[in-house]
């Protein structure tokens, strides 16, 4: 029995496409795992510095800023100048830098809330740089490398949420800045699923940054 060519074309590109699919299902497979491991060593970082307090003597302290309401410091807000506070009295640093600034349709800012609160607990005026224009975390850090290059500042403690000081760190790092962390104290413990909002928070926005400098897009 002769068998036309035409007849076996269907089996060799069945075979192409068995192959094919083999090697798209090992990719998607290989993608996966490198994507779970991404994210296990981000969240393993963001519980390092979230529970480690490295706080000693620097130049300055800064404080990262949280939300105002009207003027006033929202409870985050409170207990990271509240916990800067606690290390300026303990004299670890000369200098609080607040930092954050605000809707443009707001009449007050973070960094200049977080200068009336220190001001009205009795750090003296010129014990305190506020910072009012930035509108996020990387912006806030630009922002802090420009004032501590004016103000010679070569050691920074940095005062945040536990679980934002990874990115923190990270940001200050790539803009020269040498910095310690040292993670506010919790109003009151965490509900798991607030806490998984929060890593998920810090894990996209770590790994966007990442990736938006692995092909350019940031300095």
């Amino acid at each position: 029995m002769i068998v036309s060519r035409s007849n076996l074309r269907p089996a060799t590109s069945a075979g192409s496409a068995r192959r094919s699919g083999s090697f798209a299902g090992i990719l998607l497979i290989a993608l996966l795992a490198a994507a779970t491991l991404w994210v296990a060593w981000v969240e393993s970082q963001i519980h390092y510095y979230a529970t480690r307090d490295e706080a000693r003597p620097a130049d300055a302290i800064a404080v990262f800023g949280a939300a105002e309401y009207d003027g006033r410091p929202s409870p985050v807000l409170r207990a990271r100048l509240d916990h800067g506070l606690d290390l300026y009295q303990e004299k670890l640093a000369p200098l609080i830098i607040t930092l954050g600034g605000g809707d443009p349709a707001d009449r007050h800012s973070e960094g200049g809330v977080g200068r009336d609160y220190l001001l009205a607990h009795g750090v003296p005026d010129a014990a305190i740089i506020a910072e009012t224009e930035s509108s996020d975390t990387e912006e806030s850090v630009k922002r802090l490398a420009a004032i501590a290059r004016e103000n010679h500042l070569r050691e920074i403690v940095v005062v945040s949420d536990g679980t934002h000081l990874f990115r923190v760190h990270a940001l200050c790092s790539s803009m020269g800045l040498n910095v310690v962390t040292s993670p506010r104290p919790e109003l009151r413990p965490l509900p798991p699923s607030a806490r998984m909002e929060r890593n998920i928070h810090e894990v996209l926005s770590y790994s966007f940054w990442r990736l938006e400098r692995l092909v350019g897009i940031r300095d």
